[in-house]
C-alpha cells in the first residue's frame, strides 16, 4: 500500500536562495505526521510544493501513489490545505465561506449541506455559523479556516503553522480536533517550530534544519537516540569562551557525562548529557567549586525534541529562530512570496 505522502530528495531554490537543499520523507496513512524546525528550515516550501503552490526544482512528490507533479489536478482531490496565514472573506458568514468552498469544489448541494454541518459540529462554529467572520476572534478564524481545507475530506490534510499566534485554549481546541481526526483515519501533516505541539501530537516526526532532514522517527525514539538526562549549566550570566572550555574540559572527565556542548549564543552556557544518576548535580557542582569555578545556575531534565535538535546542529530551535531573523532577506522573501 503507497503512503499516504512520499517526498524524495526535494529540491527548491530562489534565485540565490536555496529553500529546500535534500528533504525525504514519508508519511503513513492514518497518522499525524510533524515537520519541525525554525523558521526558514524549508518547512513552508516543502507544503507549498506538495499541494502544488510552487514546483520544485528538482525531486519527487506523491500522495496516495499520485504524482503530484505529473498529475497536480487528481492530487489537490487528495489534499486538503490551510496555510499559516488565515484565509477568509470577512464579509461572509462561516456558513457562507464554507458555502463558497464547496461551490469550488463542485460538491453537489446535498453533500456540500451535510459536510458544512459535520465541520461546524467537528470544530465547535454551530454557534457562529451566521455570524460574520469579520467578528470572530483569532481562533474562530483559525477553526474555521481549518473547516475549509476539511470540507472536500481530503485523505491527507496538510497544515501549515495551525496555532501561531493563538491563545492556550484554542491552542488545545485544534489539538483535539486533530486527534480526533486521526482517529477518524485521516492522515495529517503538520508543521511547527512548537516543540510541545509536535511531542504532544505527531506519531512521527522528521527535524528539518536548513532545507535537509536531520532526524526522523518517533518522538520517543528521538529523545532516546540522543541518551540520558540533560542538564543545563551556566557558570556565569555570560560566560567567557576561556572560562566554558575549562569547565567543559573538567566536566568531560566526569565519568557519568556523556557530552558536553557549549551553547556560545546563550551566554557560552553548557548543555551536558549525563548517565542519569541521583548525585550527578552535587557531583557536578563539587568539581566546578574544587577548580574554583563559579556557578551562576544549573538544571537537570528528561531529554527533549530540542535536545535532539541540539545534539544533531550545536543550537537550539530558539538559536536557529533568531539566527534566521538576523540573517533574513528582504528581497528575497518578497520573491518567494511573490511565486
Amino acid at each position: 500500500m503507497a503512503p499516504a505522502v512520499l517526498i524524495e530528495n526535494l529540491q527548491k531554490r530562489y534565485g540565490t536562495v536555496v529553500a529546500v537543499k535534500d528533504v525525504s520523507f514519508q508519511v503513513e496513512a492514518g497518522e499525524i505526521f510533524g515537520l519541525l524546525g525554525p523558521n526558514g528550515a524549508g518547512k513552508t516550501t516543502t507544503l507549498r510544493a506538495l499541494c502544488t503552490l510552487t514546483t520544485p526544482d528538482a525531486g519527487k512528490i506523491e500522495v496516495s501513489g499520485i504524482s503530484v507533479l505529473d498529475n497536480p489536478k487528481l492530487a489537490r482531490q487528495r489534499l486538503g490545505y490551510v496555510a499559516q496565514e488565515v484565509a477568509i472573506d470577512k464579509v461572509l458568514t462561516g456558513r457562507e465561506l464554507l458555502q463558497l468552498q464547496a461551490a469550488l469544489y463542485h460538491l453537489p448541494n446535498a453533500v456540500a449541506k451535510q459536510r458544512i454541518d459535520t465541520v461546524l459540529d467537528l470544530l465547535g462554529l454551530q454557534e457562529y455559523a451566521n455570524k460574520k467572520t469579520g467578528t470572530y476572534s483569532g481562533g474562530l478564524r483559525k477553526r474555521l479556516d481549518l473547516a475549509a481545507g476539511l470540507l472536500h475530506a481530503p485523505d491527507v490534510l496538510v497544515l501549515d503553522e495551525p496555532t501561531v499566534g493563538l491563545d492556550i485554549e484554542s491552542r488545545f481546541v485544534v489539538w483535539d480536533f486533530l486527534r480526533k481526526l486521526r482517529a477518524s483515519g485521516t492522515t495529517v501533516l503538520i508543521t511547527s517550530h512548537y516543540l510541545e505541539e509536535i511531542d504532544a501530537l505527531a506519531d512521527r516526526v522528521a527535524i528539518v534544519d536548513r532545507g535537509v532532514v536531520i532526524a526522523s522517527g518517533t518522538p520517543s525514539q528521538l529523545k532516546d537516540q540522543v541518551g540520558g538526562d540533560r542538564i543545563t549549566l551556566r557558570i556565569q550570566e555570560f560566560s567567557p569562551t576561556e572560562e566554558a572550555e575549562k569547565a567543559r574540559n573538567l566536566l568531560k572527565g566526569l565519568p557519568f557525562v556523556q557530552e558536553v556542548i557549549i551553547n556560545s549564543a546563550q551566554g557560552n552556557s553548557l548543555n551536558l548529557v549525563v548517565t542519569p544518576q541521583n548525585d550527578a548535580l552535587i557531583t557536578i557542582q563539587q568539581a566546578l567549586i574544587t577548580a574554583g569555578l563559579p556557578i551562576f545556575g544549573i538544571a537537570q531534565s528528561r531529554p527533549s525534541l530540542d535536545d535532539v535538535y541540539l545534539a544533531a546542529t550545536g543550537r537550539t530551535l530558539l538559536d536557529a529562530e533568531l539566527a534566521a531573523v538576523a540573517n533574513r532577506d528582504p528581497k528575497a522573501e518578497k520573491k518567494q512570496n511573490m511565486r
